[in-house]
């Protein structure tokens, strides 16, 4: 009997591996030099010419952001060049200069970002896009293939939306525009290095005088309109001479040999020859008041003055930091000018990263740091596990803490998934079963659960399947599956970079802002994570600021962040009464293992600060009252362990070999 089930089974074996197959040899079919010809050609026929004004001039609305151009150019000379910046943490800010920027625009927009999804902040700003583009405005915008859109349909529509819209993707892996799962285990097993060479490049450029360059993508995560995650992000405006560079950069992307339109696409482009152009028709938005709203704010000049010119600095010499396409030499470029800034120091490096993975080479330069006669204080602020959205990243993290602290000398400061101060406004959302006691919800912090909840286990269900972060081929739950710097490793696992589940439930925060300040003297504020991945694989770019009223205001925002009510403080925990030597010498040991690091006591845990009359104030680490006014919370605060605890513990023992593409 077993003999025949074993027959039985090998044909459908077979069956399901043919079928694998076959869908990774599709992935190999490309269409002739012939029919990419056809597919531009209807493309091209199919764009609307329609003008909706006599010319971009008359229709352009005025600006007090384009203002600051204006006078930024004016002050300027080639011998003292004059800028001005402003500094962007706030979200619906970021959105509101974006809108109020394409209103004004009289020539050209430019934008070159990582992702682009079609939710209602990507929507919104398409159609934005769009509406330039129909008022005579050159409008160009590039993606990183992995993240852009969601369907082959949505690419196909904007191949020949308007004559005035050019769409190009970056390094498009197999030569389409959306990948399979087994198209993407063919790229890996190909094509590995090819993979992993990403566009994190973000940049927005109107008429060549005002750029946004930073962390945020086009997704609802970055705008603060996620339901269940939102990103606590950073970007800066800058007006003056820089934009040239701006300019060139985007232009040397642009004409790369790497960066393609979309209808010589395999997949669109046989989409063009089948069915030709279809309508752009976008669904309804999921809170069309939020979209009427910021549509408004942004055409209010008042607004705009008050939430952003008013906070403008004028600044001297801005410079732009980028790596050119394809970054063939690892290490240089950006990662090397940023790396000469912090060699620089002498005082104080503040940095800000989301993923606290060092390279080899910047493990080398943090240790010859700390090892000068007067080494300068540094201080990281980056993610807790309860906040990351890239737990295996953190377990590789939670890993190196020993190093970190005792080699390096860093004061590192853990960002809290619900922070007491978040621009984001905390949604009550039902807690996740199995943790769920029967006919209870519990909502965020001092929030009531959330009212008119029949099933909070359903609700909690349905939105987690809206969420859902492990889909990669179009559907709705893609949405989220964007929300994360680590696009190579998406189909790893299928949950390995959701966020881990927590105690309390809500809309929790995680820190995405990528900045650093020298000496307070000067500011950087990117795209580079200070990773693996950004130092060896992705196009990065950073906006370089060397004025000390810029750099104190970009420490004081990243100073925010680190306060007690935003960040757990990580330290070394107390030691044990007996073999404390031993137990530091085994844990050094496992640590430097690159396998097999199953020690279980770490070195350091996270810590909260108790005020009271002889602790008035947060302390340094290092301060001989510490361990008076901070209590340890654990290692990891605010998670419910459950599965991911666990595997973030495997992670750390097994995972260091995944830290070169982390």
């Amino acid at each position: 009997m077993r003999a025949g089930a074993a027959r039985l089974r090998r044909p459908a074996g077979r069956v399901v591996f043919a079928a694998w197959l076959g869908l990774a040899l599709g992935a190999c079919a490309s269409l002739s030099d012939t029919q990419r010809a056809r597919a531009l050609s209807i493309a091209d026929a199919a764009r609307s010419q329609v003008d909706t004004c006599a010319g971009p001039q008359t229709c352009a609305a005025p600006s007090p952001l384009r203002d600051l151009s204006a006078r930024a150019f004016a002050d300027s000379t080639p011998a003292a060049p004059r800028h001005y910046a402003l500094i962007l943490d706030d979200g619906p800010d970021a959105l509101l200069a974006r809108l109020n920027l394409l209103h004004s625009a009289t020539t050209t927009v430019d934008v070159q970002t990582y992702i682009f999804d079609e939710d209602d902040a990507g929507h919104l700003f398409l159609e934005e896009l769009l509406a330039t583009a129909r008022r005579g405005v050159r409008v160009r915008l590039l993606i990183d293939q992995l993240a852009a859109m969601r369907s082959v349909d949505t690419l196909a529509a904007l191949a020949g939306a308007h004559v005035n819209l050019q769409v190009r993707l970056y390094n498009p892996v197999m030569g389409k525009g959306r990948l399979s799962y087994p198209e993407y285990a063919l790229a890996a097993a190909c094509c590995w290095d090819t993979l992993n060479r990403r566009m994190h490049t973000k940049l927005m450029l109107v008429d060549g005088a005002v750029g946004i360059s930073g962390g945020r993508n086009y997704q609802d995560t970055y705008y603060d309109w996620g339901a269940d995650y939102n990103f606590r992000d950073r970007e800066v405006l800058v007006t003056g001479p820089v934009t040239r560079d701006m300019r060139a950069d985007f232009e040397q992307f642009w004409g790369d040999a790497r960066s393609l339109p979309l209808a010589v696409l395999d997949d669109v482009g046989a989409q063009l020859l089948r069915e030709g152009v279809p309508a752009w028709s976008p669904p309804p938005y999921a809170r069309p008041e939020r979209v009427a709203t910021i549509r408004d704010q942004a055409a209010d000049a008042a607004q705009v003055q008050a939430r952003l010119v008013d906070h403008a600095l004028p600044v001297g010499p801005v410079r732009y930091l980028s790596d050119p396409p394809g970054k063939e030499a690892p290490g240089s470029g950006t990662t090397g000018s940023l790396r000469e800034l912090i060699e620089s120091a002498r005082e104080e490096v503040l940095l800000q990263t989301p993923y606290l993975v060092l390279s080899p080479a910047a493990q080398d330069m943090f240790t010859a740091m700390h090892e000068r006669p007067d080494p300068p204080r540094v201080v990281v602020s980056t993610n807790s596990l309860a906040a990351t959205d890239a737990f295996i990243v953190y377990a590789l993290s939670h890993k190196y803490k020993r190093r970190y602290l005792r080699e390096f000398g860093f004061h590192i400061y853990e960002y809290k998934p619900f922070p007491g101060d978040s621009p984001v406004d905390p949604v009550p959302v039902p807690k996740a079963p199995p943790a769920l006691s029967a006919g209870a919800t519990e909502a965020v912090g001092p929030g009531d659960v959330a009212e008119g909840v029949d099933d909070p286990a359903a609700l909690h269900r349905d939105l987690r399947e809206q969420y859902d972060r492990r889909s990669v081929v179009g559907r709705a739950q893609y949405q989220q599956a964007l929300a994360r710097e680590y696009r190579a490793l998406r189909y790893a696992t299928p949950s390995a970079n959701e966020p881990v589940p927590l105690e309390r439930a809500g809309a929790r925060v995680g820190l995405h802002a990528k900045s650093l300040v020298i000496d307070g003297r000067i500011g950087v504020v990117g795209t580079h994570n200070f990773d693996p991945r950004g130092d060896h694989y992705n196009t990065e770019a950073a906006v370089v600021i060397e004025d000390a009223a810029f750099a104190q205001a970009l420490a004081d925002s990243i100073r925010r962040d680190i306060a007690p009510e935003n960040s757990w403080a990580i330290a070394r925990r107390d030691k044990p009464p007996v073999f404390s030597g031993l137990d530091y010498s085994l844990g050094k040991t496992f640590e430097y293992l690159p396998v097999f690091d199953i020690w279980p006591w770490r070195y350091a845990t996270s810590y909260e600060f108790v005020p009271g009359p002889d602790c008035p104030a947060p302390l340094p680490q290092d301060d001989p009252g510490f361990r008076a006014c901070y209590r340890p919370v654990g290692d990891f605060p605010e998670v419910d362990l459950g599965l991911k605890g666990l595997t973030t513990r495997i992670f750390t023992a097994f995972g260091a070999g995944l830290a070169p593409i982390l």
